[in-house]
């Protein structure tokens, strides 16, 4: 019998029917529902005169469109109330579990999923959003999908679908302290491009992986769609396990022990090889930063913004004279220094318990700097209601920060929170596309480290510059 990868085994155990070149019907195990693309699908199946395939696969919770206003309600943002009223009342009729503002399971659907046990190693998982990839780092298939896509799974719980290809990425090595999954998913997007997994299922694996706890696993899957990516994986170990273990939606007793048993044989079989591989030396790596308006456009911390002029490639060359010019920096000047007038620690790539202590580990005793405007949004309920739990929003306000309401928030801006236009943030988010935290805005991606380090200095800045620790 070949030799399978784990995604070869997710995809083979999946398969409802094959249909023919390399076309597949897939059974979908969790089908994950949000404010923005959650009530036009459902109003779709009730417009049809459909029922939902099985309701008890089907989890909604809004966080796209609702404020992260401190004392939020639905409405406090008016077209996140409309939507939040539409998700609310679409699942009530359908027999949907939603998991509402204020209550403990609210959240970012791609932070709420894995916390609550929703998402387990070996599941098929499905949102319209194409950060669905996240949910890879608990060795779960999961992918974004189209209205359409969306709408024919709630209806049958399958997927019709070509298989992918895969691309195998082996970090070796170690991350030095004070580097972090989102400087190595950074890395990674730099060195590979943002093209490089298109038409790929990627599989991230290594030592420097298997060094990695639960959540930083689903900091570097979450950006494995940056890289063009359909899905990200990384195979369940007994880290994975851990975490799972006592979660609400996740098995209890014998069921979990059975099912770690199960969970254990979804590791690549020996000699199983993918259709590419790359390496990288996770050693190697520093605090990165991005300069431009693309995730591949990366900087190491203590290193200098390209120079256009000496880039052969003539469309590449126009592209990053372009970025810079959006971004308002002058090529050859060390990124080091560059002032910011707005932080953001949250969204689906950092927002989670573990990333908030680190920004938090930053930030104490420290004051935010005259001028920026920073701002933490816990991931979920369950994070935020932590965070309190250990003080956290009481050092963030009493260093400056503003301490918010779950959601997406400036992620997305989809919600009436951007930062002003030719205004230059530091986020910790995933896209810094042009526009993308608000007409004109001005992003960098960092980790919360790198983030937090820059509220306090007022400018980009090396950790260890404001801590005195080294990086």
């Amino acid at each position: 019998m070949k030799a399978r990868t784990l995604f070869d085994k997710l995809w083979d155990t999946h398969v409802v029917r094959d249909l023919g070149d390399g076309w597949a019907l897939l059974h979908i195990d969790r089908h994950l529902l949000h404010d923005l693309s959650g009530p036009p699908a459902l109003a779709d199946i009730a417009q049809r005169g459909l029922a939902l395939h099985d309701p008890q696969l089907v989890f909604s919770t809004p966080d796209h469109a609702v404020s992260s206003r401190p004392g939020r309600v639905a409405t406090t943002f008016a077209l996140g109330g409309r939507l939040h009223v539409a998700l609310k009342e679409r699942s009530a009729q359908m027999g949907v579990r939603m998991f509402d503002l204020g209550q403990v399971g609210q959240g970012i659907v791609h932070v709420m999923g894995p916390e609550l046990g929703l998402v387990l190693p070996g599941l098929t998982v499905i949102c319209g959003d194409s950060h669905t990839c996240t949910n890879g780092g608990l060795g779960a298939l999961a992918f974004g999908v189209g209205s359409s896509e969306s709408t024919h799974a709630l209806a049958t719980q399958t997927l019709r679908m070509k298989k992918p290809g895969e691309l195998r990425i082996r970090c070796e090595g170690r991350l030095a302290p004070g580097v972090s999954a989102k400087d190595l998913a950074l890395h990674i997007i730099g060195r590979l491009g943002v093209a490089a997994g298109v038409g790929s299922v990627i599989e991230f694996c290594g030592p420097a992986i298997e060094a990695l706890d639960i959540e930083e696993r689903l900091t570097l899957c979450n950006l494995a769609v940056e890289l063009g990516a359909r899905a990200g994986l990384v195979a369940p170990d007994e880290r994975t396990f851990a975490y799972l273990r006592g979660r609400p939606y996740a098995p209890a007793g014998e069921a979990f022990d059975r099912a770690v048993a199960s969970w254990r044989t979804l590791a690549g079989d020996p000699g199983a090889c993918a259709d590419r591989e790359e390496r990288i030396d996770a050693g190697a790596v520093r605090p990165t930063v991005t300069w431009g308006t693309s995730p591949e456009h990366v900087v190491t911390i203590d290193g200098r913004i390209p120079e256009p002029q000496h880039i052969a490639d003539g469309a590449r060359r126009e592209a990053y004279t372009a970025a810079l010019s959006y971004m308002g920096l002058e090529p050859g000047q060390p990124i080091v220094g560059t002032p910011v007038d707005w932080v953001f620690i949250g969204s689906c790539a950092n927002s989670r318990i573990s990333d908030l202590r680190k920004a938090a580990d930053v930030v104490r005793g420290r004051r935010v700097a005259a001028g920026v405007t920073a701002w933490v949004v816990p991931g979920s309920e369950s994070v935020k209601r932590a965070a309190e739990a250990e003080g956290l929003d009481a050092l963030f306000l009493a260093a400056g920060f503003e301490w918010r309401e779950p959601g997406c928030s400036m992620c997305v801006a989809a919600n009436g929170e951007q930062v002003p236009p030719r205004k230059r943030a530091l986020s910790t988010s995933n896209r810094n596309f042009v526009g993308r935290q608000g007409p004109g805005a001005r992003t960098h991606l960092a980790s919360p480290a790198m983030a937090a380090a820059a509220a306090i200095a007022g400018a980009i800045v090396d950790v260890s510059d404001v801590t005195g620790a080294p990086a």
